[in-house]
């Protein structure tokens, strides 16, 4: 049975890393990688990425990148817009989110919108046994944000391993982050050429959250 195409909704973390990583096992095939950006800064709108970092990324898994950019006043226009332009090679859309319902039912009404089909591939499944599968499928995830007053600014930059997975848990933080407690940047991975070799550098607050900056070594 032949694959079939689909484009990954892509934050550079560690959900959509593996999402990709299942729906290929699913039958799906990733065409390409779509990130939002904000609209006047050079950085991703969820996690805060330098745009080549996402680049980054892209090459090192061989595909191509597809990003647009949006204020959150016309954030649904030109996702869906950009999902139409895409429509042309790929047949659906793979999604990280694993069970915030309002996001599945934002998923799904743009991508109906688009013509295409919405794909999750973690949905519903155990958030610790999703970080325990992502650690030992070989996945390398370092934390890129924190929410203020959740997490502690010292988590910045450390590798989601089973230490810090520890560490989380004993703070009552979810170890997959998926009310927003902390994003994670994926530096390598099974289907990664190569590890990205990134600097850290400052610190930035934007919307309750705490950023570190990563660009390429």
């Amino acid at each position: 049975m032949n694959a079939r195409p689909a484009l990954v909704s892509w934050s550079g973390g560690k959900d959509s890393a593996l999402a990709m990583w299942r729906a290929r096992r699913q039958g799906w095939e990733p065409v390409a990688l779509f990130n939002m950006l904000a609209a006047r800064e050079e950085r991703s709108r969820s996690h805060g990425l330098a745009p080549a970092v996402l680049a980054a990324q892209a090459q090192a898994l061989g595909l191509p990148l597809v990003t647009a950019r949006a204020d959150w006043s016309d954030y649904e226009a030109v996702f869906i817009a950009t999902l139409r332009d895409e429509a042309r090679r790929a047949e659906a859309v793979v999604f990280g989110d694993i069970d915030l319902d309002a996001h599945r039912e934002w998923e799904e009404k743009v991508c109906h919108a688009a013509g295409l089909e919405a794909v999750l591939p973690l949905w519903q499944q155990p958030r610790r046994a999703l970080v325990d599968e992502m650690i030992a499928t070989g996945f390398v995830a370092r934390i890129c944000a924190v929410r203020d007053g959740v997490l502690p600014a010292a988590f910045l930059g450390r590798v989601l391993d089973d230490g810090c997975v520890r560490e989380l848990e004993a703070l009552g933080v979810d170890p997959c982050g998926e009310a927003g407690e902390f994003h994670t940047l994926v530096v390598d991975g099974p289907e990664f050429a190569a590890p990205l070799e990134l600097r850290t550098g400052h610190t930035h607050s934007h919307g309750g959250c705490t950023f570190i900056d990563f660009s390429l070594a």
